[in-house]
């Protein structure tokens, strides 16, 4: 898709579009309105914008829409996203399962991490060492993280 593509779609197809990059229903419906993005540094600026404007349930909203770390499902991109937990050694994959549970036991939303050419290890060891954040501090954490896997997205949206 083109940014021009991007630019002129229906509002509704524009949300439905932009929710593959982030699935904040909010942050998609502002970004929608937003337009038009001049180029492709304008539309990644509000981007970011409006994903800090929102507020924590919003960012939940959007970290609902993953799958979590090491299950094989959800979209192409996810699967591409999280290729190093998918290829991981099988205790690897076990650890990160029991650490998923553990994580969202202790926060009430699934471990976000922008996995793109990381590990299972590496994510791994995030997770462990983001299990001793204190709540305020690891939402913020895993909303930056979000907000990295949208830029992501962003740009492969316009290269697809």
């Amino acid at each position: 898709m083109t940014l021009d593509e991007l630019n002129t779609l229906p509002s509704s197809e524009a949300e439905r579009t932009l929710l593959q990059c982030c699935g904040s229903r909010r942050w998609a419906r502002q970004m929608a309105s937003a337009r038009p993005f001049a180029t492709r540094e304008a539309l990644v600026e509000s981007a970011d914008r409006i994903w800090w404007s929102l507020d924590p349930d919003d960012w939940r909203d959007a970290f609902a829409a993953h799958p979590r770390i090491g299950e094989r499902r959800g979209t192409h991109w996810s699967l591409q996203e999280q290729a190093g937990a998918h290829s991981a050694a099988e205790a690897t994959q076990t650890e990160l399962a029991a650490v998923n549970v553990a994580y969202e036991a202790r926060f009430g939303y699934i471990f976000i991490v922008c996995a793109t050419g990381r590990s299972g290890d590496e994510m791994l060891a995030l997770a462990r060492r983001r299990l001793q954040n204190d709540a305020t501090s690891e939402l913020r954490v895993a909303a930056t993280e979000q907000a990295a896997i949208a830029r992501l997205r962003l740009g492969k949206l316009l290269d697809a």
